[in-house]
């Protein structure tokens, strides 16, 4: 009986949690509608120092503009975050992605030492993390973050559908 009073307690703390949640996978969001505009598949990502909770980064993919196949959005805000931050480690830092990311974002997002990882839509055919690779259960992984799948998702599976549909 005890352990139910205690989750009670917790249900406030966990409904606050969610609307940080919802706040920062919408800049996102936001981020992703912004590649779409500029011809980019509409992925975007904001990182969020826990400890003071404001954003320190956000991007959008910029693959096409900057004619480079690593410039996607999570690759671009975790270099925006380690330099504003002075360091290749973000611990006590969130990342809000509405795709999930593929192994190689995966991959920075381990060596990052990211807290957790919040993405929206499930990425079936290039996921990296419960689809496809899923680096983070690999023995060579050096860092696994607490994973929440499935914010928005319906927001960002939109974006990529019409995105890909106005092109095909």
């Amino acid at each position: 009986m005890q352990s139910l009073l205690d989750l009670f307690r917790l249900l406030p703390q966990a409904a606050r949690m969610f609307s940080f949640d919802n706040t920062y996978m919408k800049l996102a969001i936001a981020e992703a509608i912004k590649a779409s505009r500029r011809g980019e598949v509409p992925v975007g990502a904001v990182i969020v120092c826990r400890l003071k909770n404001e954003v320190i980064s956000s991007a959008s993919n910029r693959v096409i503009e900057f004619m480079d196949p690593t410039a996607h959005a999570e690759m671009i805000a975790i270099r925006k975050a380690c330099q504003f931050r002075g360091s290749e480690r973000l611990i006590d830092c969130d990342l809000y992605v509405t795709l999930e990311p593929c192994p190689m974002c995966a991959q920075a997002i381990s060596f990052a030492r990211i807290k957790r990882l919040y993405f929206g839509a499930a990425d079936k055919k290039g996921g990296g993390v419960e689809n496809g690779a899923i680096v983070f259960n690999a023995k060579s992984c050096h860092h696994k973050p607490e994973i929440y799948g499935d914010i928005m998702a319906e927001s960002s599976e939109k974006l990529l559908r019409n995105f890909f549909k106005d092109r095909r």
